[in-house]
């Protein structure tokens, strides 16, 4: 059985789907979303709605009140090509306060060339913002995209301290 639960944040409603600890999905729009770009075989079973997912919800309220490693605790899985899984682990390991170009991405994941593939990686990323993508910005120093909208990419890295 898999677990949602929604926890209110300063960005909006984190909406969150989980395999017992492991996070499937995560994102500030809705459970309907988030399921239907689930994996196939996850998104058929039955789902539990909970006040707080353990473990879990706790390591988001503690990176929303300034613990900004607490993330890097959230184990995740989400299904998706070799090298966006690449791309995934590679943008865990952005520290928070810092961001990368999508070139720079596509050089640590493995794919220097592969700069489109890294911003799709950060569009199809079902795990936001565990595994960081609002961390992922143009070479020239602006945001670019966010599927969540600019506000909510804004207010991540500024409470990062990535934007001023």
């Amino acid at each position: 059985m898999l677990l949602q639960a929604i926890h209110k944040t300063p960005a909006g409603e984190l909406f969150l789907v989980s395999d017992e600890h492991i996070l499937l999905a995560a994102g500030f729009q809705s459970h309907q979303d988030l399921i239907s770009r689930m994996d196939k075989t996850d998104n058929k079973r039955e789902f539990k709605k909970v006040k707080q997912i353990p473990i879990i919800s706790d390591l988001i309220e503690d990176y929303f009140m300034g613990d900004l490693t607490a993330l890097g605790g959230i184990k995740v899985r989400q299904p998706g090509p070799e090298f966006s899984q690449d791309a995934w682990k590679a943008m865990r390991k952005i520290p928070a306060g810092k961001t990368w170009s999508y070139a720079d991405l596509a050089e640590r994941a493995g794919s220097p060339s592969a700069v489109r593939a890294a911003g799709t990686a950060c569009a199809k990323n079902l795990i936001a913002p565990i595994i960081p993508c609002h961390r992922v910005i143009k070479s020239g120093g602006a945001l670019g995209n966010y599927g969540y909208g600019l506000k909510i990419k804004e207010y991540l890295l500024r409470h990062e301290g990535a934007l001023e």
